[in-house]
């Protein structure tokens, strides 16, 4: 699952170096603390059956905050790289270079999942949430669940974006802080 998603996202970078590499590891580092913690704490059961479906939930969030921050750098990288090369001139490093960049391409990765665990319960009904309902389960449970759902899919979309947006910074720059070109896009497959 990580690698299929790491490849879908990474095609939102298309012009950046390793882009599908820098997705595929934010994906993965997304994945693994989220579930790992999840497993670790005892949250939830280890079990196939829990595992499977959570794993999944986790894995497409993570995918849609690699692929988010992914696009915006590009388009940072190419619209503002004269704002960027300007700053690397005044002696800055290419990390504080970069970082206003960085941080808008974290605030577009993150609003989805930001304004969605805001309305959980207040505008949208969950599935998860709905679905234990409708099974019997008593309402307090099922929203304990739910939410135990929001902050996992929140957690690994802040850990997806940050992994994604650092190794692509990585990838952006080399070693003497220069900032590289973009690879060429054929025309049409944008």
């Amino acid at each position: 699952m990580v690698i299929i998603a790491g490849h879908i996202a990474g095609r939102r970078g298309r012009g950046l170096r390793r882009a599908p590499w820098s997705a595929t590891a934010g994906v993965a580092v997304g994945t693994i603390i989220t579930l790992g913690g999840l497993l670790l704490l005892r949250v939830i059961a280890m079990q196939p059956r829990v595992v499977v479906p959570l794993g999944g939930m986790i894995v497409s969030g993570a995918m849609l905050a690699a692929g988010l921050t992914l696009r915006r750098l590009r388009e940072d990288a190419e619209q503002a790289r004269p704002a960027i090369e300007a700053r690397l001139c005044l002696g800055l490093s290419a990390r504080d270079a970069f970082l206003p960049h960085q941080r808008s391409a974290l605030r577009t990765a993150l609003l989805p999942a930001i304004d969605s665990t805001k309305v959980v319960g207040l505008i949208s009904l969950p599935g998860a949430m709905t679905g234990l309902i409708l099974a019997g389960v008593d309402p307090l449970t099922a929203i304990r669940y739910q939410i135990v759902v929001m902050y996992m899919l929140l957690a690994a979309t802040a850990l997806a974006a940050l992994a994604t947006a650092r190794l692509t910074e990585r990838a952006l720059f080399d070693h003497a802080h220069r900032l590289a070109p973009l690879l060429e896009i054929p025309r049409g497959t944008r």
